[in-house]
């Protein structure tokens, strides 16, 4: 890992500097001009020379509480299912041909992302059966609609670890009026907490190849997923461009790019109050959070 944009709280007050590779934070004095990480995504033409240039090594250290979502408030969370050989294979699938076309649903924005620590909340109820899924984000940071895709990555402005969090229970309904309304995505994808997002925001141009990064999951310290993005079916480039063909991409929008086999409904295996999920990306750092059980109704 060299060094990402990461959100914190220090002394109760939000605030977001360099998180560098040794886990010391700092606040190099170029970054005051952007209030936020939106507000940097939102000028990423005017931000990303002065990035490339920033001076991480001699910036002042932070002293700080907690790490934050690296990006609070997506603009849009889009996720990318079935998206790597291997996984499509253990869902008990088959690899497509050519001319496959990405399969995308959407994530609540501002209730489903939480930070690189901060707990996965899930219910009690017996039949929700919450399963992990380690993914790369990309974040974008230049607008765009119909990109081709040998133009998409000049879109992005970042990446970072995510973790798409699945209530398998409520994904498939019962006694559907009718075949299309057999599954229930929004259920099953967008619980609140259900994307740990972090440690911080790498910028682009400290990501050599997208396809060639080592993707690993834990629970309670028992690796689950191990794969290299190598595996995808449809690259980060093809997923920016196929998604900006249905919406305009805008700063600030959250792309999942799908998980790798090795999660839990597969082998019957699900998350339980207690646990501790850990998602590390190579050069991107890691994620590690408690599971704890909801114990009452939160207040509307």
């Amino acid at each position: 890992m060299t060094w990402s944009l990461a959100s914190y709280t220090a002394a109760g007050t939000p605030g977001f500097g360099v998180l560098r590779a040794d886990g010391t934070l700092v606040a190099p004095p170029d970054l005051k001009r952007w209030p936020s990480p939106l507000e940097l995504l939102e000028d990423w033409s005017a931000a990303e020379p002065v990035l490339r240039d920033l001076d991480v090594e001699n910036a002042p250290a932070v002293e700080y509480d907690a790490l934050l979502a690296p990006l609070r408030w997506p603009r849009k969370v889009i996720c990318a299912g079935v998206n790597y050989r291997k996984h499509m294979l253990e869902m008990g699938g088959e690899l497509p041909g050519s001319g496959w076309y990405p399969f995308f649903f959407l994530k609540a924005p501002t209730t489903s992302v939480i930070g690189p620590h901060d707990p996965i909340v899930i219910s009690a109820a017996a039949r929700a059966r919450y399963d992990w899924e380690a993914e790369l984000a990309v974040v974008i940071g230049t607008k765009g609609k119909n990109i081709p895709a040998e133009r998409a990555l000049f879109h992005a402005a970042a990446y970072c670890v995510s973790n798409d969090i699945t209530a398998r229970g409520y994904h498939k309904r019962e006694a559907p009026p009718a075949d299309a309304f057999s599954y229930d995505w929004f259920a099953a994808k967008s619980a609140e907490g259900s994307l740990p997002l972090g440690p911080g925001l790498t910028p682009a141009f400290l990501v050599t190849d997208p396809q060639d990064l080592r993707l690993r999951l834990w629970v309670n310290g028992k690796l689950q997923q191990d794969e290299s993005t190598a595996d995808m079916v449809c690259t980060v480039a093809e997923l920016i461009a196929a998604a900006s063909e249905v919406v305009t991409l805008e700063p600030g929008d959250v792309i999942a790019t799908g998980t790798p086999s090795g999660v839990g409904v597969a082998r019957g295996l699900y998350l339980r109050g207690g646990d501790v999920v850990r998602v590390s990306i190579d050069g991107l750092g890691a994620l590690e959070n408690p599971v704890i059980e909801a114990t009452e109704e939160e207040p509307s």
